[in-house]
Order: structure tokens, then C-alpha cells, then sequence
């Protein structure tokens, strides 16, 4: 008899305790059987491509068995962990989020057609046994997509910190001298992580002087040339000079048009004469050597 459930919840997916038993009972005496028709169902999809055959059956194999699990227990946590962990280790591998999903629409589909032939004979039970199955299958598929969904965004989030990081490296070219070299487009949110890394390295360097070129910054809107200035200023208040070089005739235009007080920032046309302002600025002397312009740096 099934049992009548309490609210809509139990309903989706607490299955009556008989018809769970029936069902995992079936899938796990078919569990070879039904792995390998998987395992050969995903590589005749294509999927999960970056990887060999015997590591797409070790997943199979534990994804299987995770499924169940979860079917039998109406439990996801394990699932969930597993989950995250095979995420960990197939996205370094350029497995995309439709794979994942496709094999986990796959194993459902070959479960449900291990059910049709099974119970076929018997429509109403095949029926019951469907109610059962196909919520939780269903719950399962949104798990793992989710789970490996967050990862990937995670794995996304971290190499853009990276680029970034990358991309604002700030260079002590000799003691109490930094440089900070931009490149590309700036964005309030690198903006501010600019700020927190040429503070940070002139805490760390005791610096006097930054020489911050914006050669390689194509354009530059109000908000981003207020927070340059604003940076400019926090560099003031822990005892470091900012010269900025690199300006162009178009961002100098902009940050005329739109009312930047220029007298707050030092400017040198490009970033050698930057470098030679900040040396004399720290009390260093140039000296040309012969007639090639190369030359040394003398206190």
C-alpha cells in the first residue's frame, strides 16, 4: 500500500520506503550491466572528451553508486561533496558545464529504460515506480549541474583575481622606488584593487616615490580618473610622491573636460622621464657615458 504523504515536499521526494527499496535493490543488482551501458552511451556522445576510457568508467563507476546512494537515502550531501570534488578535478581538464550535465541526463535515461523493461508488464506498478524515481532523478541532475556550475565559477573567479593581480604589478626598481605599470581597461572594481596593491607595496618597500604609467590605458571615465586622484592622495598620506606618466592627449582632455584637479598630480610625459624625476627626486644623478646615451646613476 502507498503510503499517503504529509506535505508537498515528502511528496516530491520522500517516495514510499517500499518502492525505494524495490527500486535501488533493481539498480544496484544491475549496477554492471547499467554503468557500462553508460560509460558506452557517454563516449558514443561524445562527452567528457578530455578524458580517457578508463577514467570515464572510474567516474561512471563512482557517480553510479552516488546516485543510488542518494536515491536509497533521499539524502544529497554526499552527492553534493562528490560533486564538488569531481568538479575540482575535470574543469583543470576543459570539461564544460553541458557534458556534465549530459551525463547526468544520460544516466538517468539509461536508469529509466532499465525500469520500462523491467516493470512493463505491470503498468500500474511501473507507474508507482516512476512517481518515485523521476523527482529525485530529477533533484540529482539540478545537484551535480549546480555543484559543478558554483566550481566553475569559482575556478572563474580566481583566475580573473589572477589576471588582475597580473595585470597592476607593482616593481620596486631600487629602494624607495616603485613603478606601476597599466595596461587595458580600468574598471572601478580594478581601480580599487589597484589602490589596495600600490598601498600595500608602499608599506612594504618603505617607498618615497611611485612612478605610475598609464601608457597602455586606452581611455579613462570620470569615476576611474576620481579614484586616480583619490589614490594619488592616500600615496601622499603615507609619505610616498606619485608621478604619472604615459598620459594621453585624449585621457588629458577627459580629465580636463570633466574637472579633475590636475594640480594634484604630478605628470611626465612618458615613463623614462618618469624614472629620472623619481631618481632626482630621491637624490640620485644621472650620468650619460659616451656618445650611445647609456649612462649610470650616481648619489
Amino acid at each position: 500500500m502507498v503510503k499517503t504523504p504529509t506535505n508537498t515536499s515528502e511528496a516530491v521526494y520522500q517516495p514510499t520506503a517500499e518502492l525505494l527499496r524495490e527500486l535501488v535493490s533493481h539498480l544496484r543488482q544491475s549496477r554492471t550491466q547499467l554503468r557500462e551501458e553508460w560509460a558506452r552511451r557517454i563516449m558514443e556522445a561524445k562527452l567528457l572528451t578530455a578524458m580517457s576510457t578508463e577514467e570515464i568508467f572510474a567516474e561512471a563507476t563512482s557517480v553510479y553508486d552516488n546516485y543510488v546512494e542518494a536515491l536509497e537515502t533521499g539524502t544529497f550531501e554526499a552527492l553534493q561533496a562528490y560533486a564538488r570534488n569531481l568538479s575540482e578535478r575535470i574543469i583543470p581538464r576543459g570539461v564544460e558545464t553541458h557534458e556534465v550535465i549530459g551525463i547526468v541526463l544520460l544516466l538517468r535515461d539509461v536508469l529509466a529504460r532499465s525500469l520500462f523493461a523491467k516493470y512493463q508488464a505491470d503498468s500500474a506498478l511501473l507507474n508507482r515506480i516512476l512517481d518515485a524515481y523521476e523527482p529525485a532523478a530529477d533533484r540529482i541532475t539540478i545537484t551535480v549541474a549546480v555543484g559543478f556550475v558554483q566550481e566553475r565559477e569559482r575556478v572563474i573567479r580566481e583566475q580573473q583575481e589572477a589576471i588582475r593581480v597580473l595585470s597592476t604589478p607593482v616593481l620596486q626598481v631600487r629602494e624607495r622606488l616603485l613603478i606601476l605599470p597599466i595596461i587595458g581597461v580600468i574598471d572601478p572594481q580594478r581601480a580599487r584593487q589597484l589602490t589596495e596593491q600600490l598601498l600595500r607595496g608602499i608599506r612594504t618597500n618603505r617607498a618615497k616615490v611611485v612612478v605610475i604609467d598609464i601608457t597602455g590605458v586606452p581611455v579613462m571615465d570620470e569615476t576611474v580618473a576620481n579614484h586616480l586622484v583619490q589614490t594619488v592622495e592616500a600615496a601622499r598620506l603615507l609619505g610616498a610622491t606619485v608621478i604619472i606618466t604615459g598620459l594621453s592627449s585624449e585621457i588629458a582632455q577627459t580629465l580636463v573636460t570633466i574637472g579633475v584637479d590636475l594640480g594634484k598630480m604630478h605628470t611626465v610625459g612618458d615613463l623614462q622621464g618618469g624614472i629620472e624625476e623619481a631618481e632626482r627626486a630621491l637624490g640620485y644623478k644621472v650620468v650619460l657615458m659616451g656618445e650611445t646615451g647609456t649612462g649610470s646613476v650616481e648619489v
